[in-house]
């Protein structure tokens, strides 16, 4: 977890200082004025930077944690020592960057260390989640349960990123199949065309000839200004990212993007959903299950919204009332939790909602495939289709002009 120095001023104008980990460096803003505070700076400390580094090649990928997550709970619940299953897991691991990771853990662990404060060291791999739950399960004794839903989760989560990752491969390979065509197409067969209408001695072409003609000298000698333009783009796009106001403004724009941003809204939600009651169930207190959810949510608007939801519990109110008040969350999700927080059986009722909204998912995607598929055929046709008739457009010109002279000659 990032670590932040902080300078801040009481409630009798006195200046401190103190530096605290925290998801993101908003988090820990709102934190603060939580406590009291005016929050006068906030920045991230070094050791707090090389801690978020992670180091090394490669990655982590979720199936090989939700492997090593099952495997270290049965060896836990077997009764082998913290230090012999990381030793264990750390020897098994197909994965290079794992396999050091869990020998550097073992060696903290060994030093006194306990486990979610060495995992603390690694917020690539070990997100806010994981490290809640380790820690949850250390303070309850009760670890392999906590490493249980850990790796129930990662599944789930798993599985809802391979489902959406399945339907957008389809039309982002047709996309690019359509982006390759038209750039051969302009590049290699559209110049052999000029050329053949310059021997006939076309002067004039249509409008959509012409189109084409600029379009395919602006590839072929200013090829690197379109290049440029898209990287800028790119670049001042991932900049305006990494401020609080580009994030906000990013986030509304994916929540209301048609078709996909309701999509987007549903995975949030059911990420939130299922989140929070792993959390809750594995024992973390609701203010830090909240603040845990905002920092792993994945949009700055529903993260507000949950630390919005955070700040009321903490003056005292229900969890549902703020919550709706976002207009985030539908009022069945709002309904829902309101029935588990009267009931006892929040984690329960969040659970559900999970799997409503996982089954939402799967249909809108199965939904959306189907009628991506025809959209993007007609797309690829449009293009070639235009190409094909500018390119003929001058041909049928040429050919009535020669069959009108031919007609006059034979009148006369």
């Amino acid at each position: 977890m990032p670590q932040f120095q902080y300078t801040v001023r009481d409630s009798t104008g006195n200046v401190r200082t103190g530096t605290s980990d925290a998801e993101s460096m908003d988090i820990l803003k709102r934190r603060l004025s939580e406590q009291g505070f005016q929050v006068a700076d906030v920045k991230q400390t070094a050791r707090g930077k090389k801690k978020t580094e992670g180091g090394g090649f490669g990655k982590v990928k979720l199936k090989d944690l939700s492997i090593f997550c099952r495997q270290f709970s049965t060896m836990i619940d077997a009764g082998v020592s913290l230090v012999r299953a990381l030793d264990v897991l750390g020897e098994q691991t197909e994965n290079p960057k794992l396999k050091r990771i869990l020998r550097e853990i073992q060696t903290e662990v060994e030093s006194g260390q306990t486990l979610s404060k060495a995992m603390q060291r690694y917020p690539r791999v070990f997100n806010n989640l994981f490290i809640g739950l380790i820690r949850a399960g250390e303070v309850g004794g009760v670890l392999e349960e906590a490493l249980q839903r850990l790796s129930h989760f990662l599944e789930k989560d798993m599985e809802l990123k391979r489902k959406v990752k399945a339907a957008l491969t389809y039309p982002a390979i047709v996309v690019v199949v359509a982006i390759l065509i038209v750039l051969g197409l302009c590049t290699f067969i559209v110049p052999k065309f000029i050329e053949l209408f310059r021997d006939l001695g076309v002067k004039e072409l249509p409008w959509m000839t012409q189109f084409l003609v600029d379009f395919s000298d602006f590839l072929k000698t200013r090829w690197y200004i379109g290049l440029a333009m898209v990287a800028i783009g790119w670049l001042a796009i991932k900049y305006f990212g990494t401020t609080r106001v580009g994030r906000r403004v990013i986030d509304r724009m994916k929540l209301k993007v048609p078709v996909f941003g309701k999509l987007g809204h549903r995975i949030a939600l059911a990420r939130f959903s299922r989140t929070l009651s792993t959390l809750l169930v594995s024992g973390v207190p609701i203010l830090q299950a909240l603040e845990t959810v905002a920092g792993t949510v994945g949009n700055e608007i529903i993260a507000e919204a949950i630390m919005n939801a955070r700040a009321r519990i903490r003056e005292g109110d229900k969890i549902n009332e703020p919550l709706l008040k976002s207009k985030m969350f539908p009022p069945m999700v709002v309904h829902m939790i309101s029935i588990g927080e009267e009931s006892g059986a929040l984690d329960q009722m969040l659970s559900k909602v999970a799997e409503f909204y996982e089954g939402e998912v799967e249909s809108a995607l199965a939904s959306l495939t189907s009628a991506i598929e025809p959209i993007m055929i007609v797309f690829l046709g449009v293009c070639v289709g235009f190409i094909v008739i500018a390119m003929f457009l001058p041909l049928i010109s040429v050919i009535q002009n020669l069959t009108g002279g031919g007609e006059e000659k034979g009148e006369k």
